[in-house]
């Protein structure tokens, strides 16, 4: 009877753990950065902007190809398996994109897409990137060409899901996978020495799966609500 009672005990406890980790966790409250900061700094920098319940990047003030008082901004806290979901509206012509498994090391690289893979957030219709192939909204960043059709126009409100399960990545824009691929694999290692990221300033790039969550500052107004997370 104690060993049935005790393994009952065991199993509710271990059950209360797998509910709590798949609890959706707000990174975003709707009216601070709180919980975020600048890569490298300890705060948000003032070009980032929490306007009608969404973080807005203001384009006002340009410092070469990012914004003066903007910049990269990142996660407080670091996530390995996860489910990621937000919404993202980009400008016209605009781009940025949505990174994870950042290393937050200032010191040893100069930028969070040096670090960890990125799903691309973009104008479609009006960036020149978006004619390079794997460079499109959707995207797994000069990775993985995505899915074609599921993003929306200039102005309208895009629903994202990144999930990173026992190896598997999943991008998902607007209900529609994207992009499925394995982490770790020969073929990923293929992926990342055809890609950018095999130049010598991203040493690590894909060998990482954890780190913290970031949003690109690439110089264009760009807006981001409704961010939250499962740990998975």
């Amino acid at each position: 009877m104690q060993k049935r009672l005790l393994a009952l005990v065991l199993l509710f406890a271990f059950t209360q753990i797998n509910a709590q980790k798949k609890e959706w966790i707000s990174l975003f409250d709707g009216k601070t950065t709180s919980g975020w900061h600048t890569y490298g700094k300890d705060a948000v920098g003032e070009a980032w902007k929490v306007i009608d319940g969404a973080l807005m990047l203001d384009p006002t003030n340009k410092q070469g190809w990012q914004i003066k008082g903007g910049g990269d901004i990142v996660t407080n806290e670091s996530y390995g398996d996860f489910h990621l979901q937000l919404e993202w509206k980009i400008s016209k012509k605009g781009n940025s994109g949505i990174i994870f498994f950042v290393q937050d090391e200032p010191k040893k690289y100069n930028y969070i897409w040096y670090t960890g893979p990125e799903m691309q957030v973009l104008d479609n219709d009006g960036h020149a990137d978006a004619k390079i192939n794997k460079h499109r909204a959707g995207n797994l960043y000069d990775l993985v060409a995505g899915v074609e059709g599921a993003v929306k126009p200039v102005g309208e409100w895009n629903l994202v899901d990144i999930i990173n399960e026992k190896g598997t990545l999943t991008l998902k824009l607007n209900g529609v996978t994207t992009v499925t691929t394995t982490l770790g694999d020969d073929a990923w290692k293929n992926l990342i020495k055809n890609s950018k990221f095999s130049k010598g300033e991203s040493p690590d790039f894909g060998k990482v799966f954890t780190g913290h969550i970031g949003l690109q500052d690439h110089g264009d107004q760009v807006w981001y609500r409704n961010i939250r997370i499962q740990r998975l």
